[in-house]
Protein backbone atom coordinates (compact mmCIF):
# COMPACT_ATOMS: atom_id res chain seq x y z
CA UNK A 1 0.00 0.00 0.00
CA UNK A 2 2.63 2.45 0.92
CA UNK A 3 4.98 1.99 -1.51
CA UNK A 4 2.12 2.34 -4.38
CA UNK A 5 1.44 5.73 -2.80
CA UNK A 6 5.18 6.27 -2.79
CA UNK A 7 5.13 10.40 -4.12
CA UNK A 8 8.19 9.34 -5.88
CA UNK A 9 6.94 6.87 -8.36
CA UNK A 10 2.83 7.32 -8.33
CA UNK A 11 2.43 9.14 -11.63
CA UNK A 12 4.50 6.37 -13.12
CA UNK A 13 2.67 3.89 -11.42
CA UNK A 14 0.05 1.70 -12.61
CA UNK A 15 -3.32 2.78 -12.55
CA UNK A 16 -4.84 -0.49 -11.88
CA UNK A 17 -2.34 -1.53 -9.10
CA UNK A 18 -2.98 2.29 -7.71
CA UNK A 19 -6.99 1.57 -7.56
CA UNK A 20 -6.23 -1.71 -5.72
CA UNK A 21 -3.92 0.08 -3.28
CA UNK A 22 -7.03 2.72 -2.60
CA UNK A 23 -9.77 0.41 -2.55
CA UNK A 24 -8.06 -2.29 0.03
CA UNK A 25 -7.62 0.90 2.56
CA UNK A 26 -11.56 0.32 3.78
CA UNK A 27 -12.67 3.72 4.29
CA UNK A 28 -16.64 2.97 4.94
CA UNK A 29 -18.32 6.92 5.62
CA UNK A 30 -16.69 7.85 8.89
CA UNK A 31 -13.43 5.67 8.66
CA UNK A 32 -11.37 7.50 6.16
CA UNK A 33 -8.57 8.69 8.16
CA UNK A 34 -5.87 6.26 6.45
CA UNK A 35 -6.94 6.90 3.50
CA UNK A 36 -6.82 10.68 3.60
CA UNK A 37 -3.29 10.14 5.50
CA UNK A 38 -2.21 8.20 2.58
CA UNK A 39 -3.77 10.62 -0.27
CA UNK A 40 -2.25 13.83 2.07
CA UNK A 41 1.37 12.42 1.80
CA UNK A 42 0.99 12.27 -1.78
CA UNK A 43 0.10 16.02 -2.16
CA UNK A 44 2.26 17.22 -0.02
CA UNK A 45 4.94 15.95 -2.06
CA UNK A 46 4.07 18.11 -4.86
CA UNK A 47 5.62 21.60 -5.18
CA UNK A 48 3.18 23.22 -7.50
CA UNK A 49 0.09 22.00 -5.25
CA UNK A 50 -0.76 24.30 -1.64
CA UNK A 51 -2.54 21.61 0.28
CA UNK A 52 -5.20 22.32 3.19
CA UNK A 53 -6.77 19.61 5.57
CA UNK A 54 -10.17 20.05 7.54
CA UNK A 55 -11.15 16.61 9.51
CA UNK A 56 -10.91 13.90 6.45
CA UNK A 57 -10.98 16.39 3.95
CA UNK A 58 -7.86 17.73 1.62
CA UNK A 59 -7.95 20.72 -1.24
CA UNK A 60 -4.81 20.53 -3.42
CA UNK A 61 -4.36 23.83 -5.55
CA UNK A 62 -1.93 25.18 -8.26
CA UNK A 63 -1.50 28.67 -8.16
CA UNK A 64 0.06 29.41 -11.88
CA UNK A 65 -1.81 32.82 -12.18
CA UNK A 66 -3.97 30.92 -14.83
CA UNK A 67 -7.51 33.10 -16.17
CA UNK A 68 -9.54 30.46 -15.26
CA UNK A 69 -9.73 27.61 -12.50
CA UNK A 70 -10.99 24.09 -12.50
CA UNK A 71 -11.87 21.95 -9.48
CA UNK A 72 -11.92 18.24 -9.72
CA UNK A 73 -13.16 16.29 -6.76
CA UNK A 74 -14.39 12.87 -5.16
CA UNK A 75 -15.21 11.49 -1.79
CA UNK A 76 -13.10 8.86 -0.16
CA UNK A 77 -15.86 6.90 1.65
CA UNK A 78 -17.44 4.11 0.98
CA UNK A 79 -20.50 2.09 1.71
CA UNK A 80 -20.37 -0.32 4.31
CA UNK A 81 -18.42 -3.87 2.92
CA UNK A 82 -20.71 -6.68 2.35
CA UNK A 83 -20.23 -10.31 4.60
CA UNK A 84 -18.38 -11.89 3.97
CA UNK A 85 -16.09 -8.43 3.16
CA UNK A 86 -15.81 -7.57 -1.00
CA UNK A 87 -12.54 -6.71 -0.26
CA UNK A 88 -9.46 -7.31 -0.70
CA UNK A 89 -9.85 -6.63 -4.36
CA UNK A 90 -9.30 -8.26 -6.95
CA UNK A 91 -8.77 -8.95 -10.92
CA UNK A 92 -11.22 -11.24 -12.95
CA UNK A 93 -12.13 -11.30 -16.97
CA UNK A 94 -15.24 -11.19 -17.86
CA UNK A 95 -17.40 -13.38 -20.39
CA UNK A 96 -16.48 -11.36 -23.39
CA UNK A 97 -12.71 -11.01 -21.97
CA UNK A 98 -12.81 -7.38 -20.41
CA UNK A 99 -10.69 -7.38 -17.24
CA UNK A 100 -12.20 -6.42 -14.30
CA UNK A 101 -11.08 -4.84 -10.58
CA UNK A 102 -13.15 -6.32 -8.15
CA UNK A 103 -13.92 -4.73 -4.69
CA UNK A 104 -16.06 -2.20 -2.18
CA UNK A 105 -15.28 0.89 -4.07
CA UNK A 106 -14.42 0.56 -7.11
CA UNK A 107 -17.54 2.32 -8.73
CA UNK A 108 -18.41 4.71 -6.32
CA UNK A 109 -15.86 6.07 -6.38
CA UNK A 110 -12.02 5.23 -5.90
CA UNK A 111 -11.98 4.96 -9.36
CA UNK A 112 -12.47 8.46 -9.61
CA UNK A 113 -10.73 8.60 -6.85
CA UNK A 114 -7.39 6.95 -8.74
CA UNK A 115 -7.65 9.23 -11.84
CA UNK A 116 -7.28 12.34 -9.98
CA UNK A 117 -4.64 11.13 -7.53
CA UNK A 118 -2.20 9.79 -10.44
CA UNK A 119 -3.42 13.66 -12.40
CA UNK A 120 -2.24 15.35 -9.07
CA UNK A 121 1.16 13.29 -8.52
CA UNK A 122 1.68 14.28 -12.51
CA UNK A 123 1.06 17.93 -12.87
CA UNK A 124 1.74 19.30 -9.35
CA UNK A 125 5.14 17.87 -9.65
CA UNK A 126 8.15 20.50 -10.41
CA UNK A 127 9.11 18.91 -13.74
CA UNK A 128 5.06 17.62 -14.71
CA UNK A 129 3.28 18.93 -17.60
CA UNK A 130 1.70 22.57 -16.63
CA UNK A 131 -2.00 22.49 -17.17
CA UNK A 132 -3.66 25.29 -19.48
CA UNK A 133 -5.79 26.48 -16.10
CA UNK A 134 -5.22 26.73 -12.59
CA UNK A 135 -6.80 23.23 -10.57
CA UNK A 136 -8.41 22.57 -7.28
CA UNK A 137 -8.27 18.88 -6.75
CA UNK A 138 -10.79 18.03 -4.03
CA UNK A 139 -11.12 14.42 -1.71
CA UNK A 140 -13.43 14.66 1.06
CA UNK A 141 -15.24 11.86 3.36
CA UNK A 142 -18.78 11.66 4.72
CA UNK A 143 -20.53 11.58 1.33
CA UNK A 144 -22.59 8.30 2.03
CA UNK A 145 -24.60 9.59 4.33
CA UNK A 146 -26.92 12.14 5.92
CA UNK A 147 -26.20 15.42 3.67
CA UNK A 148 -25.43 17.98 6.96
CA UNK A 149 -22.48 15.29 7.30
CA UNK A 150 -20.49 16.10 4.12
CA UNK A 151 -17.27 16.80 3.89
CA UNK A 152 -17.80 18.82 0.90
CA UNK A 153 -20.30 20.76 2.51
CA UNK A 154 -17.90 21.49 5.50
CA UNK A 155 -15.64 22.60 3.33
CA UNK A 156 -17.79 24.87 1.77
CA UNK A 157 -18.57 26.43 5.47
CA UNK A 158 -14.96 26.60 6.84
CA UNK A 159 -13.65 27.34 3.08
CA UNK A 160 -15.83 28.74 0.63
CA UNK A 161 -12.68 30.36 -1.30
CA UNK A 162 -10.92 27.10 -1.99
CA UNK A 163 -13.76 25.57 -3.85
CA UNK A 164 -14.04 28.76 -6.12
CA UNK A 165 -13.81 28.01 -9.83
CA UNK A 166 -15.38 28.23 -13.38
CA UNK A 167 -16.16 24.50 -13.80
CA UNK A 168 -16.29 21.38 -11.58
CA UNK A 169 -16.20 17.96 -12.30
CA UNK A 170 -17.30 15.04 -10.06
CA UNK A 171 -15.47 11.82 -10.72
CA UNK A 172 -18.65 10.11 -9.79
CA UNK A 173 -19.20 6.91 -11.53
CA UNK A 174 -21.16 8.39 -15.07
CA UNK A 175 -20.11 4.87 -17.22
CA UNK A 176 -16.98 6.97 -18.56
CA UNK A 177 -19.40 9.58 -20.14
CA UNK A 178 -21.11 12.58 -19.51
CA UNK A 179 -23.72 12.60 -16.64
CA UNK A 180 -24.90 16.42 -16.18
CA UNK A 181 -26.94 17.75 -13.10
CA UNK A 182 -28.31 15.04 -10.55
CA UNK A 183 -31.28 14.45 -9.04
CA UNK A 184 -32.26 16.05 -5.59
CA UNK A 185 -33.41 13.59 -2.14
CA UNK A 186 -35.92 13.54 0.30
CA UNK A 187 -35.73 11.37 3.16
CA UNK A 188 -38.82 11.24 5.45
CA UNK A 189 -40.43 9.05 8.02
CA UNK A 190 -43.76 8.07 8.01
CA UNK A 191 -45.34 7.14 11.74
CA UNK A 192 -48.29 5.72 12.52
CA UNK A 193 -49.99 5.13 15.99
CA UNK A 194 -51.71 2.24 18.00
CA UNK A 195 -52.67 0.84 21.48
CA UNK A 196 -49.85 -1.50 22.94
CA UNK A 197 -51.48 -4.96 23.97
CA UNK A 198 -50.75 -8.64 24.95
CA UNK A 199 -50.56 -10.38 21.28
CA UNK A 200 -52.80 -12.88 23.38
CA UNK A 201 -55.13 -10.41 23.60
CA UNK A 202 -54.94 -7.99 20.40
CA UNK A 203 -58.66 -7.17 20.68
CA UNK A 204 -57.60 -5.04 23.14
CA UNK A 205 -55.03 -3.08 21.30
CA UNK A 206 -54.57 -1.06 17.83
CA UNK A 207 -51.58 -2.45 15.52
CA UNK A 208 -49.70 0.34 14.21
CA UNK A 209 -47.77 -2.20 11.54
CA UNK A 210 -50.78 -3.18 10.16
CA UNK A 211 -52.36 0.68 10.47
CA UNK A 212 -49.01 1.11 8.10
CA UNK A 213 -50.13 -1.07 5.31
CA UNK A 214 -52.09 1.92 3.74
CA UNK A 215 -48.75 3.90 3.47
CA UNK A 216 -47.11 1.05 1.41
CA UNK A 217 -50.61 0.33 -0.60
CA UNK A 218 -49.57 4.45 -2.02
CA UNK A 219 -46.20 3.38 -2.61
CA UNK A 220 -47.09 0.42 -4.67
CA UNK A 221 -49.73 2.83 -6.33
CA UNK A 222 -47.21 5.79 -6.83
CA UNK A 223 -46.36 6.58 -10.64
CA UNK A 224 -42.87 7.96 -11.02
CA UNK A 225 -42.35 10.71 -13.29
CA UNK A 226 -39.83 11.41 -16.12
CA UNK A 227 -38.72 14.74 -16.47
CA UNK A 228 -37.25 16.37 -18.94
CA UNK A 229 -34.48 19.86 -17.96
CA UNK A 230 -32.85 21.65 -19.92
CA UNK A 231 -32.79 18.44 -22.84
CA UNK A 232 -32.35 15.87 -20.17
CA UNK A 233 -35.07 13.76 -18.97
CA UNK A 234 -34.35 12.39 -15.34
CA UNK A 235 -36.23 9.94 -13.54
CA UNK A 236 -37.90 9.84 -10.56
CA UNK A 237 -38.79 7.48 -7.94
CA UNK A 238 -40.51 7.37 -4.25
CA UNK A 239 -39.56 4.10 -2.56
CA UNK A 240 -39.96 2.38 0.83
CA UNK A 241 -36.39 2.23 2.00
CA UNK A 242 -37.24 0.84 5.63
CA UNK A 243 -40.08 -0.10 8.06
CA UNK A 244 -39.48 -0.53 11.71
CA UNK A 245 -41.75 -1.26 14.59
CA UNK A 246 -43.00 -3.68 17.72
CA UNK A 247 -40.85 -4.10 21.10
CA UNK A 248 -41.19 -7.67 21.42
CA UNK A 249 -42.68 -11.06 19.89
CA UNK A 250 -46.05 -10.89 22.08
CA UNK A 251 -46.76 -7.32 22.24
CA UNK A 252 -49.26 -5.47 19.66
CA UNK A 253 -46.94 -2.53 18.30
CA UNK A 254 -48.29 1.03 19.14
CA UNK A 255 -45.67 2.52 16.73
CA UNK A 256 -44.26 1.93 13.34
CA UNK A 257 -41.76 4.13 11.21
CA UNK A 258 -41.81 3.79 7.40
CA UNK A 259 -38.84 5.48 5.91
CA UNK A 260 -39.62 6.83 2.28
CA UNK A 261 -36.86 8.14 -0.15
CA UNK A 262 -38.14 10.23 -2.83
CA UNK A 263 -35.85 10.66 -5.74
CA UNK A 264 -37.07 14.43 -7.37
CA UNK A 265 -35.89 15.80 -10.83
CA UNK A 266 -34.10 19.28 -10.52
CA UNK A 267 -36.68 21.25 -11.76
CA UNK A 268 -38.00 20.58 -8.45
CA UNK A 269 -36.44 22.55 -5.36
CA UNK A 270 -36.60 20.65 -1.43
CA UNK A 271 -39.53 22.60 -0.32
CA UNK A 272 -41.55 21.30 -3.51
CA UNK A 273 -40.61 17.77 -3.20
CA UNK A 274 -41.42 18.16 0.77
CA UNK A 275 -45.19 18.92 -0.14
CA UNK A 276 -45.17 16.37 -2.81
CA UNK A 277 -44.38 13.92 -0.38
CA UNK A 278 -46.97 15.07 2.64
CA UNK A 279 -49.71 15.29 -0.39
CA UNK A 280 -49.03 12.13 -1.21
CA UNK A 281 -48.78 10.64 2.58
CA UNK A 282 -52.29 13.55 3.87
CA UNK A 283 -53.33 11.76 6.88
CA UNK A 284 -50.32 10.93 8.37
CA UNK A 285 -47.29 11.90 10.61
CA UNK A 286 -44.54 12.90 7.90
CA UNK A 287 -41.38 13.92 9.34
CA UNK A 288 -38.19 14.75 7.24
CA UNK A 289 -34.60 13.31 8.08
CA UNK A 290 -32.62 14.41 5.18
CA UNK A 291 -32.93 16.43 2.25
CA UNK A 292 -30.65 17.68 -0.29
CA UNK A 293 -31.48 19.56 -3.83
CA UNK A 294 -30.73 18.38 -6.89
CA UNK A 295 -28.76 20.70 -9.84
CA UNK A 296 -29.65 21.32 -13.67
CA UNK A 297 -27.34 20.10 -16.31
CA UNK A 298 -25.26 23.22 -16.95
CA UNK A 299 -23.57 22.27 -19.23
CA UNK A 300 -24.34 25.23 -21.37
CA UNK A 301 -21.01 26.92 -19.20
CA UNK A 302 -18.72 28.10 -21.54
CA UNK A 303 -16.36 25.34 -20.01
CA UNK A 304 -18.65 23.09 -19.52
CA UNK A 305 -19.81 22.46 -23.28
CA UNK A 306 -16.33 22.85 -23.88
CA UNK A 307 -15.34 20.04 -21.75
CA UNK A 308 -17.98 17.89 -23.12
CA UNK A 309 -17.50 18.44 -26.64
CA UNK A 310 -13.79 17.31 -26.23
CA UNK A 311 -14.55 14.10 -24.08
CA UNK A 312 -17.70 13.32 -26.55
CA UNK A 313 -16.18 13.45 -29.81
CA UNK A 314 -14.99 10.44 -29.92
CA UNK A 315 -17.46 8.55 -29.09
CA UNK A 316 -20.18 9.44 -30.77
CA UNK A 317 -22.19 9.59 -27.88
CA UNK A 318 -24.47 12.16 -25.97
CA UNK A 319 -24.74 13.44 -22.05
CA UNK A 320 -26.99 11.62 -20.08
CA UNK A 321 -29.02 12.81 -17.11
CA UNK A 322 -27.46 11.95 -13.43
CA UNK A 323 -30.23 9.84 -11.80
CA UNK A 324 -28.69 9.87 -8.43
CA UNK A 325 -27.49 12.30 -6.19
CA UNK A 326 -23.89 13.85 -6.38
CA UNK A 327 -22.42 16.87 -5.25
CA UNK A 328 -22.61 18.48 -8.41
CA UNK A 329 -25.54 20.18 -6.20
CA UNK A 330 -23.35 21.16 -3.64
CA UNK A 331 -21.30 23.33 -6.60
CA UNK A 332 -24.57 24.56 -8.32
CA UNK A 333 -25.24 26.34 -5.41
CA UNK A 334 -21.82 27.86 -4.95
CA UNK A 335 -22.40 28.87 -8.68
CA UNK A 336 -19.80 26.50 -10.22
CA UNK A 337 -21.01 24.16 -13.06
CA UNK A 338 -19.83 20.91 -13.04
CA UNK A 339 -20.54 17.56 -14.58
CA UNK A 340 -19.82 14.38 -13.25
CA UNK A 341 -17.40 12.08 -15.13
CA UNK A 342 -15.55 9.01 -14.03
CA UNK A 343 -14.74 5.48 -14.85
CA UNK A 344 -17.29 3.15 -13.40
CA UNK A 345 -20.80 2.04 -14.12
CA UNK A 346 -23.73 3.46 -11.85
CA UNK A 347 -25.51 1.01 -11.84
CA UNK A 348 -23.22 -1.16 -9.91
CA UNK A 349 -22.66 1.78 -7.04
CA UNK A 350 -23.27 -0.29 -3.83
CA UNK A 351 -24.00 -3.73 -5.22
CA UNK A 352 -22.31 -6.41 -3.55
CA UNK A 353 -20.65 -7.19 -6.89
CA UNK A 354 -18.78 -3.68 -7.80
CA UNK A 355 -16.53 -4.10 -10.13
CA UNK A 356 -14.50 -1.72 -12.69
CA UNK A 357 -13.58 -2.71 -16.40
CA UNK A 358 -9.69 -1.80 -15.91
CA UNK A 359 -8.99 -0.51 -19.28
CA UNK A 360 -11.70 2.70 -18.58
CA UNK A 361 -8.74 4.30 -15.92
CA UNK A 362 -6.43 5.11 -18.51
CA UNK A 363 -8.70 6.53 -20.86
CA UNK A 364 -10.43 8.95 -18.75
CA UNK A 365 -6.75 9.80 -16.97
CA UNK A 366 -6.04 10.41 -20.51
CA UNK A 367 -9.21 12.16 -21.36
CA UNK A 368 -9.10 15.03 -18.52
CA UNK A 369 -5.06 15.19 -19.14
CA UNK A 370 -5.33 15.80 -22.13
CA UNK A 371 -8.57 18.25 -21.78
CA UNK A 372 -6.60 20.22 -18.64
CA UNK A 373 -3.38 20.79 -20.69
CA UNK A 374 -4.77 21.60 -23.83
CA UNK A 375 -2.69 18.96 -25.64
CA UNK A 376 -4.80 18.07 -28.36
CA UNK A 377 -8.21 16.75 -28.42
CA UNK A 378 -9.34 14.43 -25.26
CA UNK A 379 -9.27 10.68 -26.08
CA UNK A 380 -12.41 9.90 -24.82
CA UNK A 381 -13.76 7.25 -22.70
Amino acid sequence: MLGLLDPATLPDSDLVDLLAAVCDVPSVSGDERALADAVEVVLRAQPRLDVLRDGDALVARTRLGRAQRVVLAGHLDTVPLTDPPNLPTRLATAPDGTVELWGRGTVDMKGGIAVMLALAAELGRADGPEPGVDVTWVFYDLEEVEAERNGLGRLARHHPDLLAGDFAILGESSNAGIEGGCNGTLRVEVRTTGVAAHSARSWAGVNAIHAAAPVLARLADYEARDVEVDGLVYREGMNAVGISGGIAGNVVPDACTVTVNYRFAPSRGVAEAEAHVRELFDGYDVVVTDAAPGARPGLDAPLAADFVAAVLAATGGTPQPKYGWTDVARFAELGVPAVNFGPGDPVLAHKDDERLPVARLARCRDALRAWLIGGGPAQAC
